[in-house]
């Protein structure tokens, strides 16, 4: 079915239709109703590229996410400086790596936010994808999300944001030894309330790096995340969790842990609050319907399942 589809593509080197990303991604129609797939040949693309909202259906597509990247450094404002910024609905991206390099040692800069990747558009798949950064490498800001064999690198809060979203088999590879001894942060959730619907899902994913990190903090009042069946080195601190700018507000926040494995999982010593699921809590959370996914993902033309 992929290959059925209209290709437009980039090669750095002039070979393709574009050599840049972003001048392919312009060339897409506003308001496009069908999928267009942008191949993405091998290469380091040095440009901030941006799926702006009234351009869904692009399916971005590398050539391994060791293979194809794109890199930027911008850290001034994090609303409009990220490597990647994916605004529209109906996004697929496989086999990129997006990279903020600002923060990367050795280059000696005070550590600043630095996005990696901005994703705000709904029902978005990310399939044998790179994010890597140091601080909120990838602000999930909101909306429906699937990663699959993705791999996030990071430091500081650098799982962020109030997306709604799964990540299935996910590598997450902690940088914390750049904190020179100040404890890291996996994840800083946004949910802002009981009703709302967001939440971060861990599931079959492995947790390990440098450093010691937190499983997360709350970014808002009722963040929500949970590690499912996850494997977890030593570098998980024992108490686990922080309830960061909500201390006394603990039973607001859902951060839980289930069935994982590894010396890092080790809960005797984890924050006497964090949450316990019921098996139908459990089960919501851990399955495609949490993010609706038997509808949108089924219907794309990458099946991740």
């Amino acid at each position: 079915m992929i290959s059925n589809l209209p290709t437009i593509y980039v090669d750095p080197f002039g070979h393709g239709n574009y050599s840049t990303v972003q001048s392919a991604i312009d060339s897409v129609p506003q308001y496009n109703e069908n999928w267009i797939c942008i191949y993405i040949k091998a290469g380091t693309y040095r440009e901030q590229v941006k799926i702006p909202r009234e351009k869904p259906y692009i399916y971005l597509k590398g050539e391994g996410k060791r293979k194809t990247n794109v890199t930027w450094n911008g850290h001034d404002n994090i609303a409009i400086d990220a490597t990647f910024i994916s605004e529209a609905d109906y996004t697929i991206v496989k086999s990129i790596t997006f990279i903020n390099s600002y923060n990367i040692p050795p280059k000696g800069n005070v550590l600043m936010q630095a996005v990696a990747a901005m994703i705000s558009g709904d029902k978005s798949t990310f399939y044998r994808c790179g994010f890597i950064g140091v601080q909120d490498t990838l602000w999930d800001v909101q909306g429906r999300h699937y990663f699959k064999l993705c791999t996030i690198v990071g430091a500081v809060d650098f799982i962020f944001g109030d997306g709604q979203s799964i990540y299935e088999r996910c590598i997450i590879s902690v940088n914390a030894g750049v904190l020179n001894g100040i404890i890291g942060s996996i994840t800083a959730q946004g949910r802002t309330s009981l009703n709302d619907q967001s939440g971060f899902v861990f599931k079959d994913s492995a947790i390990f790096g440098n450093g010691l990190t937190l499983l997360g903090r709350p970014w808002r009042a009722y963040a929500r995340v949970l590690f499912y069946n996850c494997s977890m080195s030593n570098i998980v601190v024992p108490q686990g969790w922080s309830a960061w700018n909500f201390i006394g507000h603990e039973n607001h926040l859902t951060f839980c842990e289930v069935n994982c494995n590894g010396i890092g999982s080790n809960t005797r010593q984890r924050v006497p609050w964090k949450a316990k699921l019921s098996q139908h809590e459990l089960q919501k959370l851990t399955s495609l319907s949490f993010i609706d996914g038997e509808d949108w993902i089924m219907s794309q033309p990458l099946k991740v399942l």
